[in-house]
């Protein structure tokens, strides 16, 4: 009987201790399951680009139809109201995010000829809308006839994709003769980053590289250039096709 006794509490030892705390990390990993949106407070910018990178991530998995503000915030570890205090709608809160991959942030190229810098921009541009962050812009730009509020903030705020870099370049080209200077402020001036962004709405991503010389051989250049001026990058290409 006494060895009996001794082996029934040596088989039920393992349990007289079930009722013990669990490790350190045993008890964080049930915390943040239980309440994702403790841990240590985030202000300012950085609150502010956790909130823009989960209204990315949104984009990307449920699209624009699908995202809420809700859905940010839960994302983002945080609240609603604090969303609406800096946003007053998804529409604003979206085309903010956009920037954090913006395709107009580019390297601007200056290879001394206006057909070469042009290309090696438009070039990044398709390299970058063959990104995650290119079928999220258009999807939102397919958006925009459903939505008149995200239309109206997309032609104030994103319309200008590219023109930064394409102004820079043009105004190095009417330095060296290229371009007469009344160019940089008419219509003219962003048609290729505009042809290459209306080809990628249409027909999507990688855009071919022989679409980007076409846009600016056969459109950009001949709109552009002055009368009495071909640019040297063109008359190579020219010589080495022949």
């Amino acid at each position: 009987m006494v060895l009996y006794f001794q082996i029934k509490v040596s088989s039920h030892a393992p349990q007289r201790f079930s009722g013990a705390k669990p490790p350190v990390n045993a008890r964080q990993s049930v915390g943040t399951t239980v309440d994702n949106r403790k841990g240590s407070r985030r202000r300012g910018e950085e609150l502010e680009r956790a909130i823009l990178q989960a209204a990315l991530d949104e984009l990307a998995d449920v699209g624009y139809p699908g995202l809420t503000m809700e859905r940010v915030a839960i994302r983002a570890r945080t609240s609603k109201t604090v969303l609406y205090r800096r946003w007053a709608g998804r529409a604003e809160l979206v085309v903010d995010a956009c920037k954090i991959g913006s395709i107009s942030d580019v390297d601007i190229p200056d290879t001394g000829a206006l057909r070469t810098d042009v290309i090696a921009l438009l070039r990044q541009m398709s390299a970058k809308m063959a990104t995650p962050f290119g079928s999220i812009l258009r999807g939102l730009l397919a958006e925009m006839t459903r939505d008149p509020e995200l239309g109206r903030l997309i032609r104030e705020r994103v319309h200008k994709v590219g023109s930064g870099p394409i102004h820079t370049i043009l105004e190095r080209a009417a330095e060296r003769g290229e371009v007469d200077r009344p160019i940089l402020n008419s219509r003219r001036a962003a048609v290729a980053p505009d042809l290459l962004r209306n080809h990628f709405l249409l027909f999507g991503a990688p855009v071919d590289d022989e679409v980007v010389i076409d846009i600016v051989d056969e459109v950009y250049l001949p709109l552009v250039l002055r009368p009495d001026v071909n640019s040297p990058g063109r008359i190579e290409a020219s010589t080495t096709s022949d």
